[in-house]
């Protein structure tokens, strides 16, 4: 902004432009007069500005860059808070912080805040003459428009008293020259006529008034009144009817007249300098710009009105009258709606407080002196600030009234807290506390009891009474604190329950952070204690209270002080043993903090010796000389001290009652002293008493006679550790250190005088004692002689007999048979004579020895009754295991094993379910596909027409007109296809279902034999071929949705291979042709397998390999010498800054010459070939991931080239494979990894051209080694690879070799010609009517070339079907005439709609004829299960041949009822049903079906199907087999059920995807019809049919990069810190072609770099939700901000 004088000189020249400066040019006197517009604009700006600044409180962008700040209307919905809050509640405002926008600029939601002020300006009855466009805000179409609105509305808000008026700052406010030079270029952008902001007053009287003539007659009667200056009849005047003056009060009329004659004044000036300005007469001007208008007159009164109310509300607040206060706030001048009489209280004080506090604010803040005066106009200010304006009492008034109603909630809650804790229901009181209005803290729920527990507590210590709010708020700030505690206390994270501890809150004292493990410790103890058995716990109290954790931190803190105390004392009593005094160690030792027990003052040397004893002890033990004593150790050396004084005691006090019975003389009582423990005299026997008394009676001689003191008193005795002790005999005293002139007593014997003596008659006794003890010894050598004597002649007798040992032999033997035979004899008289007792006790015995081993056999199986039974289950289960591994491995299995489980083919709840499952999910995958792929080419199509829109090539109406239609689609898509009900394919009539019948025929004749699509393909032109396969083939096929499915559309794709490379005339003649052509089945083939079936396996075989190569910033592969010349010529110039002299354009063969080029160009080649291995090796070692399909057509590929070209090797097949395998397969999606879902990039931010070279040179490389073709010609230069190229190519062999070797379809499948016959449930497809209709005039049209056998069944079927039909006979009758310009559009959207075919074979045998083998096999097959199941045999023959009993026709009979109750559910489910042959065959009795089995095993015999020789076990295998397929169905059924809800899930998110775009294009088709019905309101340039001029280009657009960055559109450069950015310069220059630019950066004046920008580029990034692009790979730019300032510079939008 310049100073105030030189825009003063300047308005001055505005105003006299064509009067004074005669020598102007008109160009110039046009220039001046427009930049006065620009300058005037300003002002009004700035007028809007500060106006909308004081209703909404806020601060607002500066005056040049209000304009774009209203963009995104989130200061006009503020202002429309402001006076319609009703309306426009703040919480609707779309982006009110503005983040977004900052962020990323403009978004369509923002255009809902533009619509809210507009919605709240018609609310208030704002004239919509004034309304501007909802583009020329968001658009910034016509922005002054927008602020001519603004003026208005302040005006008319103004006249309601609801806001401040405007200001007039013409001429006040000072802009530089080049703000309103730039002013002036926007407004001639806008090429509008600026709107008249002088007659706003009038046009609003115009558009309020109703009797125009009446009201303006009043007015202008209140303005010549108002000249007059005479209160009276101003007043007279104003109240007027006609002049529509509201709330006008007579006391006030002095007030109205003064205030509305300054303003009359005021605009005659400001309408008198516009006249001068402008070069206008008096007359020339509007009434209404010299005289008040209505609204003005309304809106003066309004204001001295509200000056009177608030002069009142101040004057009864000094007053401090209650009363007074309500009256003045309810006076109309004010206009307070929300005054409550009950609130007088609070409006009192309120007011009071705000008074106060401006009162505060208002006072000085320099010291006030004595001597200081105070100023009379500081004073009058400081007491205007005391004074409340409006603003301030509306504010007080409802803080008031919110304050008020606050307090009466939260009485009533806390009066229902106080209700729930007299009702001690825990559940009552959490709710009660929980409540907003209570306003209290935050409460724990699992901590209920606890605040239950303590407010009883509180509200008990009060007799009853009620919690006041304070007491209640403060308890439960506590208790919520201290539930927090206990909840840190069940976590136990030690910094949880600091935090919890020192809460402030929780009321805690003393907590130490350094304690917090401690105190943890004890509070798990204390809440521990409370959980055992029979404490409150129990009862669910066991929340520590506040009174528990205060004494847990307080017992904490106590123990801790308490050893810190110990270890002081410890400290001490170390140093006072070290010290060696044996007081000192006393005093140490009585220390209190020591807490030592039994410390004995008359112990005190002895505490000395030991404790010292013992430290030097520990310093030897640890070799530590400073070692120190614990406590534990100074509590046991002042324990040992205590017990070895008492055993000195007592040893003392012993050997004074031996001397004294030494002196009595009395044996007893001697020995008896002499065995007291107390003086541990060893070897005292009792019989040897007499001799103890003798003994010691002369040793007291002896040591009487030895000499000393006989007097003395003091004895010394050695205690057993050695130390000295002191005693008197007389006084009983003692002592550890030798008394004062200590001398021994002669008279008294000591302990090891006495052990002497004893010695000495105990060893005397010893000895005697040996003599008598060694008597049995003596004894035993007397014993030992006796013995050797006799022995020695029992040897002589003994060796007598050996010399006659036959005679004594013989004599001995007579003896022993003479009394045998005597025994015998009397025996055997015995049992003669008593016969039949003998056989009874016989069989008594061995009843009891068999009933003994059959009790004991019990008792051993009861005792180990578990061990049975886990043997009898192993043997079972044994046997089952062996039976079931029979029926999986055997090639026979028999029949036995067979009918054990042949009750797992029929199915369960749970198989019917699945199925039905399985079926809807079919059909529901069939149809989000076909929903999706419509909605996608419908939203491409879009691209395509938007884009040509921009472009200008097609006209609105028709992107209006496809989006409309891509509505209807979407909406028909959603809401579900549904046949019209009168007639139609699906109507419920015989024909129609006759014909549904057919077409289901018809359908399953071309799923199941693949030979008629397989011709059909190669009979249709080739473009109609892909179409036909993305349409019907997938749609037969359910797109492969489960395995038998797979496996028809793979045998479809086989037989297609075979009839294009064997059978097809001209088709494929020379092998190569598969790869130089592109045969139809083989990109059927990879389009099929690269969609979602096979996407995932690529993903996981190259999506690592590629990341790598995305994520190596520093690569590049660069194997063009040309490209790399360039390059290094280019880095040469960069670094030197002079243009090189080597020519820029040169051959390969140039550009190899240069050994730079070489160097770099061998670089690259060794980078290429290092990566390329990794990609190599890793693909073929991938065999097994790709999808089975791909690998059997590969396999299909082989077999059938080797087939048609014999004599070709083996490597040149396997290069043909490699071609499907590795160049149409894997080789796209590494060149584009993004266009194929290998990665996921985010839109905007592609591959670079680096990177798309490097994966492009790999891909190459790899594609030469598939196909071992080497580098020659002008790849020449690469040849150094051929050698790399030819080893690699060995491993693709290899790779291409395993990939085919994959079982066949019916091997993988587990599905021969026979699995129709058992399936569950008939295959269901989905076919919109348009297909129908397509296939079957396909069928008719090719009949003879894919059926050349006229009994062919296609044209059995065919015939049955007849004539092509017409959409109307399939879709029926539609309701419309054939006028109706919508009969097409209704037609195209029915001819889409899907009908379910069930189906079905309509040559399936009937009951009774066997001609049929496989039907028959099959049906044979069904009953063998039937009759096996009920009857049991070893084989077939013998079963049929058994008659059956009646409870296996019983039984028979109990399965056909539950299989028709399991029937009759499944179709009430879901209308699966078995065959009909199968349910009539099973209804038999078993008789007639045995019959029937063996008729047709009969007939099956004679084909050869059976033998009758080995038992029908063919017919065995198959049943066994199809068991054992059973359970293998069941799991793919399973991972099929699985897999269908998966791909249903990905479909709903891409389907919620186009919707997402669907409702992006419907936004922009309605900003541009916004756009097309503003441009129909501007009047056109063209008139007469002349031809418009051709615009001039328009120069380059130039900012610096500092300038830029305030716009937003530069967010940061590299390298570059923002206070440079001012040194860059950007030039943005349009080129030729249209919505094309170029960008150039120049810094410090040296251009850097170029680059090329494309607006479509731009809006494609836009549209994807970039907002953040790389432009020069260095500088960040804002996408949306960019397209802003290109739309605004260069197509002035």
């Amino acid at each position: 902004m310049e100073d105030g004088d030189d825009v003063d000189a300047k308005r001055a020249s505005f105003s006299h432009v064509g009067m004074t400066e005669e020598r102007q040019s008109g160009e110039e006197m046009d220039e001046r007069r427009q930049q006065a517009m620009a300058y005037e604009y300003l002002c009004h700006l700035q007028e809007a500005k500060q106006w909308m600044e004081a209703c909404i409180r806020e601060e607002l962008p500066a005056t040049t860059e209000l304009e774009e700040g209203l963009m995104n209307g989130v200061i006009l919905g503020k202002l429309a808070h402001f006076f319609a809050a009703d309306i426009v509640p703040i919480k609707k405002l779309y982006d009110i912080d503005q983040t977004r926008y900052q962020a990323k600029g403009l978004h369509f939601r923002h255009t809902d805040n533009i619509n809210h002020w507009l919605r709240a300006m018609e609310k208030v009855g704002f004239p919509k003459i004034f309304y501007p466009e909802t583009t020329d805000i968001y658009d910034r179409k016509n922005m002054p428009r927008v602020i001519y609105c603004i003026h208005a509305l302040s005006l008319f808000l103004f006249k309601l008293g609801i806001a401040p008026q405007i200001q007039d700052l013409y001429g006040k406010v000072n802009f530089t020259e080049e703000e309103i030079t730039a002013m002036r270029k926007e407004l001639e952008k806008y090429g509008i006529q600026m709107p008249a902001f002088s007659k706003i007053g009038g046009i609003l009287a115009n558009e309020l008034s109703e009797d125009d003539a009446a009201l303006h007659a009043a007015i202008i009667a209140i303005n010549d009144a108002i000249e007059k200056q005479v209160s009276a009849d101003t007043l007279t005047a104003l109240q007027n009817p006609a002049a529509r003056m509201k709330q006008v009060q007579d006391h006030l009329a002095d007030n109205y007249q003064e205030q509305l004659h300054t303003m009359k004044t005021a605009k005659e000036e400001k309408a008198t300098a516009q006249a001068e300005r402008e070069g206008m007469n008096e007359a020339d001007q509007d009434v209404y710009d010299r005289l008040l208008t209505q609204a003005e007159i309304q809106g003066n009164i309004n204001q001295v009105n509200l000056r009177a109310g608030v002069d009142k509300v101040n004057a009864a607040l000094d007053a401090g009258d209650e009363m007074a206060l309500m009256e003045a706030l309810q006076a109309p001048g004010l206009g307070l709606t929300a005054i409550k009489k009950d609130n007088s209280a609070w409006y009192l004080d309120e007011l009071s407080r705000i008074r106060q506090e401006k009162g505060q604010e208002a006072q000085p803040e320099t010291e006030t002196t004595p001597e200081s005066i105070p100023d009379p106009t500081c004073v009058s200010t400081c007491f205007s600030l005391l004074l409340l304006d409006k603003d301030d009492i509306l504010r007080s008034v409802d803080q008031a009234n919110n304050a008020a109603d606050t307090r009466n909630r939260r009485d009533e809650a806390v009066k229902a807290v106080n209700m729930a804790i007299d009702s001690g229901s825990t559940t009552e009181l959490m709710s009660a506390l929980k409540r907003q209005d209570a306003q209290l803290p935050n409460v724990e729920d699992h901590g209920s009891q606890l605040y239950l527990a303590g407010l009883t507590n509180l509200k008990n210590k009060k007799d009853g009474e009620g919690l006041v709010y304070e007491e209640l708020n403060g308890a439960v700030e506590v208790l919520s604190a201290i539930s927090g505690i206990n909840r840190a206390v069940e976590a136990g994270d030690t910094s949880v329950i600091l935090n919890a501890l020192t809460n402030p809150k929780a009321r805690v004292t003393g907590v130490e952070e350094h304690l917090v493990d401690r105190y943890t410790e004890k509070l798990n103890k204390a809440k521990g204690s409370k959980t055992m058995p029979g404490s409150k716990a129990a009862m669910g109290t066991d929340y520590l209270n506040p009174a528990d954790v205060q004494g847990c931190i307080d017992n904490v803190n106590q123990e801790v002080q308490e050893e810190h105390d110990r270890i002081e004392a410890i400290a001490t009593i170390n140093d006072a043993i070290e010290a060696g005094d044996a007081e000192t160690t006393l005093a140490a030792l009585q220390i209190p903090a020591a807490k030592l027990s039994d410390v004995e003052p008359k112990q005190a040397a002895h505490y000395q010796t030991i404790l010292m004893q013992g430290k030097r002890a520990k310093a030897e033990e640890t070799n530590d000389d400073s070692a120190v004593l614990w406590l534990e150790e100074i509590q046991e050396g002042v324990n040992t001290a205590n017990r070895q004084a008492a055993e000195a005691e007592k040893l003392a006090v012993g050997i004074a009652s031996i001397n004294l019975a030494i002196d009595d003389g009395e044996e007893a009582k001697t020995l008896e002293a002499l065995r007291n423990p107390d003086v541990f005299l060893h070897r005292v026997l009792p019989e040897c008493a007499e001799q103890y008394q003798a003994r010691l009676d002369q040793a007291k001689v002896n040591k009487l006679e030895q000499g000393g003191d006989a007097d003395s008193s003091w004895v010394e005795h050695k205690t057993r550790q050695g130390h000295s002790y002191y005693f008197n005999l007389d006084t009983m005293e003692s002592s550890w250190l030798p008394p004062e002139g200590f001398t021994c007593s002669r008279t008294h014997l000591s302990r090891e005088e006495i052990q002497a003596a004893l010695n000495d008659v105990t060893n005397a006794h010893d000895r005697q004692e040996e003599f008598e003890a060694h008597e049995d010894d003596i004894v035993k050598l007397q014993a030992y002689t006796r013995g050797m004597l006799a022995r020695r002649r029992y040897k002589e007798r003994l060796d007598y007999f050996h010399q006659q040992l036959p005679a004594v032999v013989k004599i001995q033997s007579n003896y022993r048979g003479y009394q045998q035979r005597k025994k015998y004899q009397d025996r055997l008289s015995v049992l003669h004579g008593n016969p039949w007792a003998i056989v009874k006790i016989q069989a008594y015995a061995k009843m009891w020895r068999a009933r003994r081993q059959y009790r004991q056999r019990l008792q051993y199986f009861n005792e180990n009754v578990d061990s049975v039974v886990k043997l009898q289950a192993f043997f079972r289960s044994n046997m089952a295991r062996h039976d079931y591994y029979l029926l999986t491995h055997s090639d026979n299995p028999p029949l036995s094993v067979v009918r054990k489980f042949v009750h797992l083919l029929d199915p369960n709840d749970v198989d019917y379910n699945e199925e039905l499952e399985v079926q809807k999910l079919r059909g529901q995958v069939v149809q989000d596909i076909r929903a999706n792929q419509e909605l996608e080419n419908n939203l491409n199509l879009m691209d395509i027409k938007i884009g040509l829109l921009v472009k200008n090539r097609i006209t609105l109406q028709d992107v209006i007109t496809h989006g409309k239609k891509l509505k209807k689609r979407q909406q028909s898509t959603s809401g579900g296809s549904v046949m019209h009900e009168k007639g139609g394919l699906k109507a419920l009539h015989k024909d129609s279902r006759h014909k549904l019948e057919m077409y289901q025929n018809l359908f399953y004749l071309l799923q199941t034999n693949p030979v008629y699509l397989a011709k059909l393909i190669f009979e249709m032109p080739t473009g109609r071929t892909t179409k036909f396969m993305e349409s019907v083939i997938l749609s037969l096929y359910n797109y492969a949705a489960n395995a038998r499915e797979e496996y028809l559309l793979l045998k479809l794709f086989k037989t297609a291979l075979q009839e294009e490379i064997n059978k097809t005339i001209n088709k494929v003649d020379k092998m190569m042709e598969i790869v130089t052509g592109n045969p139809m089945v083989i990109k059927m083939v990879v389009t099929f397998n690269r969609g979602t079936r096979g996407q995932s396996s690529l993903r996981e075989i190259i999506q690592p390999l590629v990341l790598a190569i995305i994520k190596d910033k520093e690569m590049r592969i660069n194997s063009n010498p040309v490209e790399v010349y360039k390059i290094w010529v280019n880095t040469m110039e960069s670094k030197t800054g002079e243009t090189s002299k080597l020519p820029y354009d040169v051959t390969t063969e140039q550009a190899l010459q240069h050994a730079e080029v070489r160097e770099r160009l061998e670089a690259s080649i060794a980078q290429l070939r290092n990566v390329t291995d990794k990609f190599l090796n890793t693909i073929t070692s991938s065999a097994e991931k790709i999808p089975y399909g791909m690998r059997y057509m590969a396999k299909v590929l082989k077999d059938s080239l080797h087939e048609k070209f014999p004599d070709a090797t083996e490597a040149e097949v396997l290069k043909i494979v490699g071609n499907l395998l590795y160049y149409r397969y894997m080789n796209p999606a590494i060149v584009a990894p993004d266009g194929f879902d290998i990665i996921d990039v985010n839109a905007g931010v592609g591959l670079s051209p680096d990177q798309r070279r490097n994966l492009g040179s790999i891909a190459k490389l790899l594609q030469f080694a598939a196909s071992n073709k080497i580098f020659d010609g002008e790849n020449a230069h690469l040849s150094s690879l051929n050698d790399y190229v030819s080893q690699a190519h060995e491993k693709f062999k290899k790779f291409f070799s395993a990939a085919c070797d994959v079982p066949e379809l019916e091997e993988k499948f587990n599905i021969d010609e026979y699995s129709d016959f058992t399936m569950l449930n008939k295959p269901v497809v989905y076919m919109s009517i348009k297909e129908i209709c397509d296939t079957h005039k396909l069928l008719i049209d090719h009949q003879d070339a894919l059926a050349p056998e006229r009994h062919d069944p296609l044209h059995e079927l065919l015939d049955d079907l007849g004539e092509a039909p017409k959409l109307e006979d399939l879709i029926g009758e539609i309701p419309l005439d054939d006028k109706d310009p919508n009969l097409e559009v209704e037609r195209e959207k029915l001819a889409k709609t899907e009908v379910s075919l069930t189906l079905t074979n309509k040559f399936e045998v009937p009951d009774g004829d066997d001609t049929d083998m496989k039907a028959l096999y099959t049906r044979t097959k069904r009953l063998i299960v039937d009759v096996i199941r009920v009857q049991p045999g070893d084989n077939l023959p013998e079963i049929l041949s058994t008659p059956t009993t009646l409870d296996q026709e019983d039984e028979h009979q109990r399965l056909v009822k539950k299989r028709e109750a399991q029937d009759e559910k499944s179709q009430k489910k879901g209308g699966l049903s078995r065959s009909q042959s199968a349910v009539t065959d099973n209804k038999l009795p078993v008789e007639a079906m045995k019959r029937k089995v063996l008729r047709h095993l009969r007939a099956l015999e004679g084909v050869g199907l059976v033998s009758s020789t080995d038992n029908y076990q063919a017919m065995i295998n198959d049943i066994a087999k199809d068991i054992r397929n059973q359970r293998r169905y069941r799991i793919r059924r399973r991972q099929e059920l699985l897999k269908l809800k998966e791909t249903t899930g990905a479909l709903e998110s891409k389907s919620q995807f186009y919707e997402e775009q669907i409702d992006y294009y419907n936004q922009y088709i309605k900003t541009c019809l916004d756009n097309l019905a503003k441009k129909k309101r501007r009047s056109k340039f063209l008139q007469g049919g002349k031809e418009e001029k051709p615009k001039k280009a328009k120069p380059p657009l130039k900012y610096t990069g500092a300038r830029l960055h305030e716009k937003g559109v530069i967010l940061e450069i590299d390298g570059l810190p923002p206070n440079q950015f001012k040194n860059v310069l950007f030039e943005i220059q349009e080129t030729e072609d249209a919505g094309k630019f170029e960008v150039s950066a120049k810094f410090m004046g040296v251009a850097m770099e170029k680059v090329d920008l494309n607006l479509q580029d731009l809006l494609q990034l836009q549209y994807e939700g970039v907002s953040v692009m790389n432009m020069f790979d260095k500088a960040k730019v804002n996408v949306n901000l960019l397209i802003f300032l290109l739309n605004k510079k260069f197509y002035g939008k």
